[in-house]
């Protein structure tokens, strides 16, 4: 179920993305949300070109989903995702470990062009990471649009901080979420493939330069998405089976660590086009061309 504006906790301080005079997605920098749902900016609902909703946000299966959004559940030990935090020989466990990913400042809100300043904090309000974040909206084809999204994170000058995700602290079947995610409508059937591979299974933990998602949604129509992007080191975490899900991660089978003063910096671009394309077209739109 795609959550109403009650539910998301819109606020006065949302924005609009817009591919010429046509919106295609709102960007929520506030939400008014419960502390355990790991409140932080997303995307949400994103729209094609045709005004299909591609995203979801709230779901009853993990409320904590909100539409396409950057969270990691550790981050020296804070929760950025929302929900039940994984512990190492105990499972999922609820836990006073939740914090926030909190807009500071404007750059930029043109309606093509969104940029600001973020910091991600513990549950005591410490900044843990401070970010900078860019995203862009521009027209991809007759039936298709990119999101580009870009971000900076930067480590305290004093301190290293490590990344980490369920995977990392002992969850097994490549459970390894965490970075930059995008909760999907729901799609029937759900497929997901790269230029060499097809299927949850064949692509989780994969580091493909690209990977498509696509089915029909509940109101009938087709959608696919065509996501592409990683860094070093990061790999795709997909979910059709049990949701429809997919995430740049950062931490899939390892910490990753940001030294003292130092940065990481992402750059992704999602291509949202409206019908189910076949991997020829998804190539093309990975690559920057238009279809």
């Amino acid at each position: 179920m795609v959550a109403d504006d009650r539910e998301a906790g819109v606020t006065g301080n949302d924005r609009q993305l817009s591919v010429g005079d046509v919106p295609v997605a709102r960007y929520v920098v506030d939400p008014a949300i419960d502390p355990r749902h790991g409140p932080r900016p997303y995307l949400h609902p994103v729209r094609t070109l045709g005004g299909t909703v591609v995203t979801d946000a709230f779901p009853a299966d993990h409320v904590w989903h909100l539409g396409a959004s950057l969270a990691v559940q550790d981050v020296d030990g804070t929760n950025l995702w929302g929900g039940r935090t994984y512990v190492r020989d105990a499972g999922y466990t609820w836990r006073d470990d939740h914090g926030r990913i909190a807009h500071t400042r404007w750059e930029n809100r043109d309606p093509q062009r969104l940029a600001h300043q973020l910091e991600w904090r513990d549950r005591a309000g410490a900044v843990l990471l401070t970010e900078r974040r860019e995203l862009a909206a521009q027209r991809a084809g007759e039936r298709a649009w990119a999101l580009d999204v870009g971000y900076t994170l930067t480590a305290p000058a004093d301190r290293a901080v490590t990344l980490g995700s369920p995977a990392t602290n002992g969850r097994p079947g490549g459970a390894g979420y965490g970075g930059f995610f995008w909760r999907a409508v729901s799609a029937t059937p759900a497929r997901v493939w790269t230029a060499t591979a097809e299927g949850e299974e064949a692509v989780n933990g994969s580091a493909e330069p690209w990977l498509a998602f696509g089915g029909t949604g509940p109101d009938g129509v087709a959608y696919t998405l065509v996501l592409a992007g990683l860094g070093e080191g990061d790999r795709w975490f997909v979910r059709t089976a049990m949701y429809p899900g997919i995430c740049v991660a950062f931490a899939f089978d390892r910490p990753r660590a940001i030294a003292a003063g130092a940065s990481r910096s992402g750059r992704h671009r999602v291509v949202v086009a409206d019908g189910m394309l076949d991997r020829a077209a998804a190539d093309v739109l990975a690559g920057g061309g238009m279809v």
